[in-house]
């Protein structure tokens, strides 16, 4: 929310800004022009990647913006299900076990859907308290009362490290 930081509004203001700089470029002839609006929107495109990025350990978040959020814990006892049920499929097939074959391949499909309900519920309680930290943060920026206001931006940089780990998580299985 603050200038410092990464902003994907930004990125598409920047990248708006360089279409319309590149096409006086184009129209003026001036290289200037074209070689400035290249240059805006390549920092656009750095902006909104740097927007979206998300570091994660285990079930922690971190965002370059300073976020930091857990993981709702269906995601990770999702996760873990899978696993076991992976695992419990392929010992199960090695031995020559129907049943152990079939509880895997249970336990891997009801992990999948605990994983997503985490994932949805990340996604969703994200976006929410974005849309709180924003709005609380504009309250207190006219109310003049700052630490509100510093405690309404890291509430909204926070839940968009909530979203945008679970965006890259249910990015990452889309493309599996």
């Amino acid at each position: 929310m603050s200038d410092k930081d990464s902003s994907t509004a930004k990125s598409y203001l920047d990248s708006a800004i360089a279409q319309g700089q590149s096409a006086l470029g184009s129209l003026t002839g001036s290289t200037g022009d074209k070689t400035e609006a290249a240059a805006r929107k390549d920092q656009a495109a750095t902006e909104k990647d740097a927007s979206h990025s998300v570091g994660k350990l285990g079930p922690l978040n971190v965002s370059p913006s300073g976020g930091v959020s857990t993981d709702d814990p269906n995601r990770s006892e999702g996760s873990y299900n899978q696993t076991i049920g992976s695992a419990k499929e392929s010992l199960g097939g090695l031995v020559g076990s129907e049943s152990l074959k079939k509880d895997g391949s249970q336990q891997n499909a009801e992990g999948k859907g605990q994983e997503a309900q985490g994932q949805l519920s990340d996604l969703g309680s994200g976006v929410q308290d974005r849309v709180k930290g924003t709005l609380g943060g504009i309250g207190a920026s006219v109310t003049g009362d700052r630490e509100k206001e510093e405690e309404m931006r890291m509430k909204h940089d926070d839940a968009k490290t909530k979203q945008r780990s679970a965006e890259a998580d249910i990015q990452k299985q889309a493309e599996a």
